[in-house]
């Protein structure tokens, strides 16, 4: 008995001695990486620890904390070229982190927004299915953290994309009604494309193109309606139905009906990208677009609501945007520069007489000096100059009380201006030094960065505040005018 276990034991220890040796560790089918934010930025100037409003200027120091988790699972491992694969995709991401926003970190500042399945090599060679979310993009512009070049962003459906040598060929299609109409849904078929080609390893260029068709629905309240007969002013005042029953009284039973139409939205793209010499990269893209109207608001009157379509009213929309960022190499391990361009111009052809988002222009260049004192010590250095202009009259208050100097200085109680300038123009600095583990570049994370930036616009408070705007002369909290903004960042940044 006792040599029969003495026997089963060097059994036993010589499988676990000799297991080590015969079998390779398998590789993990799950993988994870992402991106995070974070920062504090006390601001003494009753500001929200953001310089200016938005990304015009630059993305640094205008934008808040942030963090996004992509999870990938390998279903079915990609064992040799030309045999089927597949993966499993999601990602998590949100703004808020506690003590760092107002929402301090709820998770409802969170959202999965991407979750799709991908296959590789089934049916059709170096082709890439992919059911789900369709997000794709060409690049990126680093410095105002945009994607112009982009399509599916808002898409669930079906894809597929073929790559094989210079040629990256994508299509697909799918529905965009949850996104772009959410709990008012309605069905909007989407299908697109996008192209790409690698012509030399340092030269590549790419088209692409969207479209969007919501379908005429009778009966549903979401679907693309018009209400006949509106006013632009009426509408933008709120008076469509009290001029109505000026002009037919007593016959508000008789307001007219919507009448049922469908919409459509397309999308143009360009990208164009090349490194030569010390340019070590330049990103040009171009972006085209019209969009869809908007569904359906309301007024209350004489203690009725009547709801109001808007696809007439806001069919018109499009927008132009132009962007290029250009990474060099100024001297070698000393001394680099990323110098962003973008322009924007948004038109409306059924708005004439308000100002708007829709009905504007904006153009901005931005320059970020990186210096090297160590490998991992930098100094930042960054500037911008961006112009923004109304294309209907005053938007932009440059004293607080500009609603009195509206209309050519002249009081207008009825007036469509919202200031006493159709133009703001904006200046900011940030300088600092960066700590990177990693080394060199400017794109280098994760990146440690202690940083002051000082803002100058001809709009007052051009930031975002709490301030009342108010001039009642009961406003007991005043109202500060103020050009110049400046606030000290503690923040960190990294890809993982």
């Amino acid at each position: 008995m006792a040599a029969r276990v003495a026997r089963a034991s060097l059994f036993v220890l010589v499988l676990l001695i000799a297991s080590p040796t015969r079998a390779e560790p398998e590789r993990s089918r799950f993988s994870a990486g992402g991106y995070l934010r974070v920062m504090t930025r006390p601001d003494l100037q009753g500001g929200e620890g953001k310089l200016g409003f938005w990304n015009l200027h630059g993305r640094l120091l205008n934008e808040g904390p942030y963090a996004a988790l992509e999870l990938k699972l390998d279903v079915l491992p990609e064992t040799a070229r030309m045999t089927p694969w597949t993966s499993l995709h999601a990602k998590i991401e949100g703004g808020s982190v506690m003590g760092a926003s107002r929402d301090n970190g709820t998770l409802a500042s969170f959202r999965l927004s991407q979750l799709y399945a991908r296959a590789g090599n089934v049916a059709l060679a170096d082709v890439t299915w992919q059911l789900g979310s369709l997000d794709y993009y060409f690049g990126d512009l680093g410095l105002y953290d945009m994607r112009p070049a982009q399509i599916f962003f808002e898409t669930i459906g079906l894809s597929a994309r073929y790559r094989a040598g210079m040629v990256d060929l994508l299509v697909g299609v799918g529905d965009s009604g949850f996104f772009l109409r959410g709990e008012q849904y309605d069905t909007v078929l989407t299908a697109g494309f996008a192209l790409r080609l690698r012509l030399a390893e340092r030269f590549e260029v790419g088209v692409g193109g969207q479209l969007h068709h919501e379908p005429e629905v009778e009966g549903n309240r979401f679907a693309p309606h018009v209400t006949p007969g509106i006013d632009y002013e009426d509408f933008v005042r709120g008076e469509v139905v009290m001029r109505y029953d000026e002009a037919n009284p007593g016959r508000l039973d008789d307001f007219p009906a919507p009448r049922a139409t469908s919409a459509t939205a397309a999308k143009a793209i360009f990208y164009l990208g090349f490194g030569i010499g010390p340019l070590r990269w330049n990103n040009l893209f171009v972006k085209l677009e019209s969009h869809l109207p908007e569904q359906l608001t309301s007024e209350r009157y004489d203690g009725r609501d009547f709801t109001l379509h808007l696809a007439a009213l806001t069919d018109e929309r499009t927008s132009l945007l132009i962007g290029n960022e250009a990474q060099i190499e100024i001297i070698e391990g000393v001394l680099d520069l990323v110098w962003g361009i973008l322009y924007g111009r948004d038109r409306d052809g059924d708005n004439a007489i308000v100002p708007s988002d829709f009905d504007r222009s904006y153009m901005s260049t931005v320059l970020r000096f990186q210096g090297y004192l160590s490998p991992e010590l930098h100094l930042l250095l960054e500037t911008s100059l961006a112009r923004e202009t109304s294309d209907n009259g005053n938007a932009y208050r440059q004293a607080g009380d500009s609603v009195f100097r509206s209309s050519d200085g002249l009081s207008d109680p009825r007036g469509l201006e919202y200031g006493d300038s159709d133009t703001r123009d904006t200046w900011q600095l940030k300088v600092g030094p960066v700590l990177s583990p990693l080394g060199l570049g400017v794109y280098a994370r994760p990146s440690f960065r202690v940083l002051y930036g000082l803002q100058w616009s001809s709009q007052i408070n051009a930031f975002g505040n709490s301030f009342v705007e108010s001039l009642d002369q009961f406003n007991q909290y005043g109202a500060p005018n103020q050009r110049w903004h400046h606030v000290l960042a503690l923040e960190v940044e990294a890809w993982f």
